[in-house]
């Protein structure tokens, strides 16, 4: 399926994509699925992602029994061996725990089986569990994230590497392969509320990915401005802007909100305990429902409207559903997509189309 997308005021072509967190999927009885069941009806996710049209798909980096997407590149090429389109990353993978060469090598073979078609998400991540799993100390979490986003970019430009810092053994002239189809895999950096973050994407002069997960999405419409503003500052050309942003899709509204918000609500007040923060009520899940807030859960006609809105508000040209959550069945998931794909993005096109 082929598509000329709209262009937003800046130039950049309106893109429309999922990203998952590959929550454990569960039987019609309720019961959760064994991790690797999760993980094929992931790649399925994938395949009908890229059948009804979607530009991206994403899989974002976790490490827990209800979230086991420990190796996203794996999954992300058992996706490209069945599709030939759609463009496949990370979303997000977190740089500050990894190896920073071992990613770029990863990605750029997906690259290369994909062809052509791997972009990465880098960002801190939203959980931490990756930290003493491989051996980071928490306290180090900002040098980290600066030291490792600082060495891929200089690996993204595929010449010898000469580098040294303080959290990883230094790199003399040292070349790294393989190299990618395109000569710089597509990279991105999530932000999820830091302004400094914002700026640092802006000073790599890479794509800016906001991750708006609750809260009115315009709050974030000054952190578009301000990337702006510093990308002309750093002498880098206009970038795009991205939004991920919660939700699900079903036939009407009242019957997206009737499968996703329990399985929601049990999800937020797990991680809740852990965090040591005041789960959502209902009421206030409703208002991130409706108009202006940061949860796309509706009708294809209600989702598109307000990812129309959106866009328009902080001036991005990338809209990336994370869909799913831990409880819901493979099948919801399946209908999700299939209408995000055939009903909400060609809404959304047409909607952006001068």
């Amino acid at each position: 399926m082929t598509h000329q997308a709209p262009s937003t005021s800046a130039g950049h072509p309106i893109t429309l994509g999922l990203d998952t967190f590959g929550d454990v999927s569960h039987d019609a009885q309720g019961r959760p699925l064994p991790h690797g069941a999760s993980l094929r009806n992931l790649v399925a996710e994938g395949v009908l992602a890229d059948q009804v049209g979607l530009d991206h798909f994403a899989i974002g980096e976790h490490h827990t029994d209800w979230m086991p997407l420990s190796a996203a590149d794996v999954v992300l090429a058992a996706i490209a061996s069945r599709t030939s389109r759609i463009r496949l990353g990370s979303g997000v993978t977190v740089i500050s725990s990894d190896d920073p060469v071992r990613v770029y090598q990863r990605y750029a073979t997906l690259d290369a089986v994909s062809n052509g078609r791997a972009e990465l998400i880098l960002g801190r991540g939203s959980s931490t569990e990756s930290f003493p799993l491989f051996g980071y100390d928490l306290a180090d979490y900002d040098i980290l994230f600066e030291e490792k986003v600082n060495l891929f970019a200089e690996l993204r430009k595929e010449e010898p590497v000469s580098w040294s810092g303080s959290t990883r053994p230094a790199l003399k002239d040292q070349p790294v392969y393989p190299h990618s189809e395109s000569g710089a895999i597509p990279t991105w950096i999530g932000v999820g509320g830091s302004p400094q973050s914002v700026v640092r994407a802006a000073r790599y002069g890479f794509p800016l990915m906001l991750a708006i997960i609750g809260g009115p999405t315009a709050r974030f419409a000054p952190f578009g401005q301000l990337f702006r503003q510093a990308l002309t500052q750093y002498g880098h050309p206009d970038q795009p802007v991205g939004v991920h942003s919660p939700g699900h899709v079903a036939a009407t509204d009242e019957q997206a909100i009737d499968e996703f918000w329990p399985h929601y609500e049990t999800a937020i007040r797990k991680v809740a305990r852990q965090r040591g923060f005041r789960p959502p009520t209902f009421e206030q899940f409703m208002h991130d429902v409706g108009p202006g807030g940061a949860q796309f859960v509706g009708s294809p006609e209600t989702v598109a409207q307000k990812i129309v809105t959106t866009l328009q508000d902080l001036g991005a040209s990338r809209f990336d559903l994370k869909y799913g959550m831990n409880g819901l069945p493979h099948e919801a998931l399946m209908t999700n997509i299939e209408l995000f794909g055939a009903e909400v993005a060609p809404r959304v096109r047409d909607l952006m189309r001068p």
